[in-house]
């Protein structure tokens, strides 16, 4: 029997009025993009990349510890997600959504508020940065970008983008949020209060709203199963190349943002500006999160992906040199601006190239990749910072190292014909 259009764009063959059951599946699906982006914005991605520098000055002059030491903590919780990422892609891959980020996310807010009992013991705080490693990336975008891919074709550019872009809002509001708590309430309080904020605002809305679309006839079903194995994944050199454009690019940008605080500090500019600087970041990250799905759902991904790494190596490259608000402002816009374009892109393509089959699996494995250069990054600028008090010149070679990252983009061959 030959199926109904309706079937062949994988609605149900149901209803009487044709536009009730489209209505309510388009509803259900921005219900999951709105859920999505909540979890973003209290999530691994958000909360604890963007307040590490806000807390990093308070906790080493109360403890006593080299910047490099405590930075290291950044360190472990990268290189645990790296280790972790393509066991949790295969949970997402294989299971519900909901049953893995539901307890990360739990585990995540509970540790979190937990570094308010930190002792002077570094390996106390190492070991809480492990802890939030292992769950880190069930709370991300990486948990719910199948989720969301399921309920997309043609608009999944856009979808995406707002899902990321929880990162961005993160990013603008928890630095200047944080700055305000610790000087009110002291750094113990301000870790309790974010961590509760993790469990009041990302599990309801997970629990409620993050599901995968029903495959509501056989044609949905199979669209949902094509795609790449893993092993075909990982023969394909697309997929290398989509690494090496993470690798290089986390290297410098996990470097920057977690040392722009005490960075610009350190050079005079008060930590109320420095705070507005990180903030800036982050509007600029959500600003480029959602001009990248509108590009992407208009242009070839890959040269969307050079031109916003290519802006984001020109604000490291100004960073190394700012010696005023302005200027910090200007390096931090740009960074955010590559930096939001870049966390869209990796997903987007992934589906683009290897259909949703492995995705998630493979979305790991690439977390693993940006996550252990991510833990790199920080340590290197403090160590940069310790033995010359600069960071200027390893910043001159992370922007080289970013522009390294967008030329690789132009080596990415177009779709699949399927698609």
């Amino acid at each position: 029997m030959k199926p109904t259009a309706r079937e062949e764009n994988g609605l149900p063959p149901t209803a009487t009025a044709e536009t009730e059951p489209a209505a309510r599946i388009e509803g259900a699906a921005w219900r999951v993009v709105l859920a999505a982006y909540f979890g973003v914005l209290v999530s691994f991605g958000s909360l604890l990349v963007f307040t590490f520098g806000i807390f990093l000055k308070p906790i080493t002059a109360e403890f006593h510890w080299s910047r490099e030491s405590a930075s290291a903590a950044f360190g472990f919780a990268a290189l645990t997600v790296a280790v972790c990422s393509p066991f949790l892609g295969r949970l997402l891959d294989r299971h519900s959504p909901r049953r893995v980020i539901l307890p990360c996310m739990a585990v995540f807010g509970c540790a979190f508020a937990s570094l308010s009992l930190l002792s002077p013991n570094l390996t106390h705080l190492y070991a809480v940065f492990i802890v939030l490693g292992i769950v880190g990336n069930g709370t991300t975008q990486m948990g719910y970008s199948r989720a969301v891919s399921t309920w997309f074709d043609r608009r999944r550019g856009t979808a995406l983008a707002l899902v990321m872009a929880g990162t961005g809002t993160g990013a603008m509001i928890f630095p200047p949020l944080t700055q305000f708590l610790i000087d009110h309430y002291g750094w113990r309080n301000a870790y309790v209060c974010l961590g509760a904020l993790v469990l009041v605002a990302g599990i309801p809305l997970t629990g409620l709203f993050v599901r995968e679309r029903p495959s509501s006839s056989n044609r949905s079903a199979a669209h949902h199963a094509q795609g790449a194995t893993l092993r075909a994944g990982l023969r394909s050199p697309v997929f290398w190349i989509i690494v090496g454009t993470l690798f290089l690019g986390s290297i410098s940008v996990n470097g920057a943002i977690t040392h722009l605080s005490p960075l610009l500090t350190d050079r005079g500019i008060s930590p109320t500006s420095a705070a507005v600087a990180a903030s800036v970041l982050g509007f600029a990250s959500f600003c480029g999160r959602i001009l990248t799905g509108f590009l992407l759902d208009r242009f070839f991904g890959p040269r969307v992906g050079f031109v916003l790494a290519t802006l984001m190596a020109a604000g490291i490259a100004l960073l190394a040199t700012s010696h005023s608000t302005a200027q910090g402002i200007a390096a931090a816009a740009l960074i955010g601006l590559g930096l939001g374009g870049e966390a869209d892109i990796t997903p987007y393509l992934l589906t683009r190239y290897f259909g949703l089959r492995s995705f998630s699996t493979l979305y790991g494995l690439t977390w693993t990749a940006y996550a252990i250069a991510g833990a790199i990054g920080p340590v290197i600028m403090g160590r940069a910072f310790d033995l010359s008090g600069s960071y200027a010149t390893l910043l001159a070679f992370l922007a080289a190292a970013t522009l390294g990252s967008s030329l690789l983009f132009l080596l990415l061959p177009r779709y699949p014909a399927s698609e």
